[in-house]
């Protein structure tokens, strides 16, 4: 079995700096169980390709980063939608972080569904309501047609393709929440120029480790 290592300082750092007012040995707590989880259920279902060493960094840091480009996040009390949640990232690393707060990842692939609803059940959190489909098949079903104030996106499609497959998810005014690299955003930004759409890149920060560099597009839907 594979041993999950514990955070190191800075990742502990980041992670406070993300939330202020986070209970950080809850989280912290959660997220070992969820982490021990992963790399067990990984030996035979292939969820995650980044080695147990920087689960904190790229995995658990990297979700929650989301608070520093939505700041307005943390105080609200909102919904949320993650498409192409995969192995549960940003999704259940938020719902550990906002245990009271309706989380609703999504993902076409069955078994990725059942592991996160195994791995939210483990982790004992209540408001964790995983769905299998696809974001657009999703946004014309009630009751999830426009009822997210947020939806996020970490690892899947172009940002042009994103916008389209989930506008039926959001409510006027929700914003899609999309995790980037520079070299990801560059192109993207200049496309979504081009074809009008208006959008905010975020300021490109520093994970912790050598974890890399993020930065976000955030598309508020007219």
């Amino acid at each position: 079995m594979i041993e999950l290592p514990p955070p190191a300082d800075a990742e502990r750092r980041f992670l406070q700096e993300c939330r202020p007012d986070l209970d950080l040995e809850n989280f912290l707590a959660r997220m070992r169980v969820f982490g021990e989880f992963l790399y067990k259920t990984n030996e035979t279902l292939n969820l995650t390709r980044i080695p147990a060493e920087d689960f904190w960094s790229k995995h658990v840091c990297d979700s929650l980063s989301l608070l520093k480009a939505v700041p307005g996040f943390a105080s609200g009390t909102e919904a949320l939608c993650d498409i192409g949640c995969g192995a549960g990232f940003p999704s259940l690393v938020l719902a550990a972080a906002f245990p009271e707060r309706s989380i609703v990842p999504v993902d076409s692939t069955g078994k990725k569904i059942a592991f996160v609803r195994q791995a939210a059940e483990q982790m004992a959190l209540k408001h964790v309501s995983p769905v299998q489909a696809r974001a657009n098949e999703l946004g014309r079903r009630p009751p999830y047609r426009s009822a997210f104030r947020y939806v996020t996106a970490r690892a899947v499609s172009e940002a042009s393709v994103l916008i389209r497959e989930t506008s039926g998810l959001l409510r006027h005014g929700g914003k899609l929440i999309v995790y980037r690299t520079r070299t990801q955003a560059d192109p993207e930004q200049e496309l979504l120029r081009k074809s009008g759409i208006r959008f905010t890149a975020t300021e490109e920060f520093s994970l912790p480790g050598d974890a890399g560099r993020r930065m976000f597009l955030l598309v508020e839907k007219g």
